[in-house]
């Protein structure tokens, strides 16, 4: 693991400079550490739900009375460029909105994706890696 893996949680996700991150679900509980080092290694802005083209990665902010998990996945999928990635924040135990890891799995399954790994993105939240099958 490189130092900049170790000291910027953006490099830990594997995001990469150029990339576009369309982010879903922001809030005031989000972590601000981690949208600003996910820009600073992408070299711009976070784009919105409003965004009209395809992104490279989908960062998805999700609690557990944020509505329908499989639907957010499902929507979260068109907005993917090819080889895209889905990056699932959620409330860690113990934390308000925290979703069970089962429930996790389930939606990702029904909404067609593979969870690839789960971190500790942020303090209070915890990131599942998912990923959509190739078009």
């Amino acid at each position: 693991m490189s130092t900049e893996e170790r000291t910027n949680p953006a490099a830990r996700l594997g995001f990469q400079p150029g990339q576009v991150v369309q982010e879903i679900g922001y809030d005031d509980d989000v972590d601000l550490e981690l949208r600003e080092a996910i820009e600073e290694i992408t070299g711009q802005d976070l784009v919105d739900e409003d965004y009209d083209d395809v992104a490279d990665a989908v960062l998805l902010w999700f609690r557990e009375d944020d509505g329908d998990l499989t639907d957010a996945l499902v929507d979260a999928i068109g907005m993917l460029a090819d080889g895209g990635v889905i990056w699932l924040l959620v409330p860690k135990t113990g934390r308000d909105g925290y979703i069970e890891p089962g429930d996790i799995a389930e939606a990702a399954q029904t909404a067609g994706l593979s969870q690839v790994r789960s971190v500790g993105a942020a303090q209070d939240w915890s990131g599942v890696r998912l990923i959509a099958p190739k078009r």
